[in-house]
């Protein structure tokens, strides 16, 4: 068969949005099943037995990437790692870097002690360490420039990973923290709250001022070139790992601007995304509208239907301006194929419309 791939954003459907995806793709008469994410503990259920009714029921998954530690992508995996043999779980486990972090954390001496509120404050990432461990899973960090079989990771690098965890307010107090987290948290906490639509004329673009949370930064960001179009899958990144993702994607062989299939960041949360660093990956905004039907992207959102705060209109006119035919899950799962074999049942998905009015 000739190559092809086939890319499943699975619906996640609780009052919070959440990703879980699913990977097949062939290249040179060899086949690669690679998940990213899980969602919520029931979504693993849902993504094994898409696995095993639409992959061939297969046996094996080469390869298992955790983005990030938050509930809505970790926890999943569980029942992922307990249905298949894994070639390897990609993720980051934060206490693994606990010796070269002593130094930064005011109120540890002992890395061992370190090491432990590390665990503690991360258990998701723990408990699939814990079945990894169990199944003789190999873990491997997925740092910049890590090969993921087709794909390459773009960010974070190894320096920013770790000034990630020093500045998260999941971790104890570090010596280059203090404050002005509380003042950020708050920030952003209020910035969750502004719900006031206005309406815009097009092009017109408004995103939030507070950044994501370092949780979200620590995603990783990953890149390939499948049957000549350019595929970027995100998790909740956000500005900063947009940005140094963007500086590392030509060493990856990903010429920017110019994505085809976008997976846009944190469900469509207006802390992730901004004018600049979509002009650097998808291009400037288009002078009027596209005629009906036509796209230069594909962008794809994983929101829950029932959660109020994604996707934002913000971030949907910003995909459109740039060309962009936005498909969000909204209690559907979606699948972006090229030359994969035909999947009966499934039909074609709705784009969604241009909003006229944003959040203000």
């Amino acid at each position: 068969m000739a190559d092809y791939y086939e890319i499943d954003f699975l619906a996640v459907e609780t009052k919070k949005s959440g990703d879980a995806i699913a990977l097949r793709y062939e290249l040179h008469g060899t086949t690669t099943i690679h998940v990213v994410d899980g969602g919520y503990q029931d979504t693993g259920t849902s993504l094994v037995e898409h696995i095993k009714a639409h992959y061939g029921n297969p046996a094996r998954l080469d390869h298992v990437v955790l983005t990030h530690p938050d509930g809505d992508h970790a926890s999943g995996l569980v029942a992922v790692l307990e249905s298949f043999e894994v070639g390897a779980l990609w993720m980051h486990r934060p206490w693994t870097h606990a010796a070269e972090l002593i130094g930064r954390f005011e109120t540890y001496r002992s890395v061992e002690a370190l090491r432990q509120r590390l665990r503690n404050v991360y258990p998701n990432v723990t408990r699939l360490e814990e079945v990894a461990q169990e199944r003789f899973i190999p873990i491997r960090e997925p740092f910049q420039g890590t090969r993921i079989g087709a794909f390459t990771v773009l960010a974070p690098s190894y320096a920013c990973y770790l000034d990630l965890i020093v500045s998260s307010e999941k971790t104890p107090e570090s010596a280059d923290s203090g404050a002005a987290k509380g003042l950020m948290q708050l920030f952003q906490e209020a910035g969750v709250k502004l719900k006031a639509l206005v309406k815009g004329l097009w092009g017109h673009e408004v995103f939030s001022p507070n950044e994501t949370s370092a949780e979200n930064e620590m995603s990783v960001v990953q890149a390939t070139q499948l049957n000549g179009h350019k595929i970027v899958l995100t998790g909740d990144v956000g500005r900063a790992g947009l940005t140094e993702a963007a500086e590392y994607a030509p060493r990856a062989g990903i010429a920017l601007p110019g994505i085809d299939r976008f997976q846009v960041p944190h469900h469509g949360s207006r802390r992730n995304v901004s004018t600049e660093t979509l002009d650097r990956w998808l291009g400037e905004r288009l002078s009027q509208p596209l005629p009906d039907g036509e796209g230069k992207f594909f962008a794809l959102v994983s929101s829950a239907k029932e959660d109020e705060d994604h996707p934002r209109n913000s971030v949907i006119r910003a995909m459109i301006h740039r060309g962009g035919r936005v498909y969000c899950t909204e209690g559907k799962s979606l699948r972006v194929s090229q030359g994969a074999p035909d999947r009966a049942g499934w039909s074609a998905a709705t784009a969604a419309t241009y909003p006229p009015e944003q959040e203000e």
